[in-house]
């Protein structure tokens, strides 16, 4: 077991947080075995993920294509999959959502249903630009890590994928712990008209109808948490990015709600999720730093 964390200890955070993670899940899934349906096939998945993680740490020096596969193209993969996965696995190992307990929340708090008191400012066009900002959750990251990565920004670069991997896989261990499936599920009933758009609203609930199907991920909101942890990133490391997002980034929170996607509660707990990630993150990742070969006082490595 120490041979094992200070082999992860040499290796990029990023790297050593999706080994960790992977190897959580695989153990998770050993535990339940007999309760998931294609366990086999997920202990599988998770053990390929591993491999794959450990041959890109190898082989990452020895040409350009092995260095954006492992640092771009890889965790991107990583993190579709794993989500995608956890349709197979969360309900069988928590079979019973928390959304009562969620529509109770905010139900005191604004004395109704979010959902139902946004259907007075609803339109059509609103609706179509909202579904829009919504489904820029899946490139607001990538495209802010592609910025620092071609600007040799390396350990911007490196920090910034370390922490919005380190969110990513905070949100899918709430999605374990606390399984909901949101408001379009639970509350459709009560709802008294759709969210009918003009142009692209059908074809993005489609598409992510496809992409997120039930996977009970409504808590804590990784929309809110990933894109609010870029904002800030962003804040840090490129301004100009940070002032394109803001207001991308402040319709997609608001469109959580308004689409249907994410109770009010879900939302706050997804900038309490950015708040414990930068906080545990950043600690981490200056503990490592300064277990590096080279490091010095001031957070600088030696000229080697």
């Amino acid at each position: 077991m120490r041979g094992l964390s200070g082999l992860l200890l040499k290796q990029r955070p990023a790297d050593s947080a999706t080994i960790v993670f992977l190897l959580c899940l695989d153990l998770l899934t050993i535990i339940f075995y007999p309760a998931v349906p294609r366990a086999p096939f997920l202990i599988g998945l998770y053990s390929i993920l591993i491999f794959v993680q450990v041959a890109l740490i190898v082989s990452k020096d020895r040409g350009s294509f092995a260095g954006i596969l492992h640092a771009i193209l890889f965790p991107i993969i990583c993190v579709l999959l794993i989500f995608d996965s956890l349709g197979q696995l969360v309900h069988y190992i928590s079979p019973s959502d928390i959304d009562p307990l969620l529509i109770r929340i905010d139900y005191t708090i604004f004395h109704n249903h979010p959902t139902v008191l946004l259907e007075k400012i609803m339109h059509p066009l609103l609706t179509d630009i909202l579904h829009a900002a919504y489904a820029c959750y899946y490139f607001i990251p990538i495209t802010f890590c592609i910025i620092l990565f071609k600007r040799g920004m390396k350990k911007e670069f490196d920090r910034s994928v370390f922490l919005i991997l380190f969110c990513f896989y905070l949100s899918y261990l709430g999605y374990i712990l606390f399984p909901a499936l949101g408001p379009r599920f639970y509350l459709n009933d009560i709802q008294t008209t759709g969210l009918n758009g003009l142009f692209i609203t059908e074809h993005v609930q489609r598409i992510l109808n496809q992409l997120e199907g039930i996977k009970r991920d409504a808590f804590p909101s990784g929309h809110t948490a990933i894109t609010v942890l870029v904002l800030w990133l962003a804040y840090r490391y490129n301004k100009r990015y940070f002032r394109i997002a803001l207001p991308v980034v402040a319709a997609l929170i608001f469109a959580t709600v308004y689409c249907r996607y994410h109770y009010v509660i879900d939302v706050i707990a997804g900038f309490a999720l950015t708040f414990v990630t930068l906080v545990v993150g950043e600690r981490y990742y200056a503990w490592w730093e300064r277990r590096q070969p080279g490091f010095k006082s001031g957070g600088k490595r030696k000229a080697l």
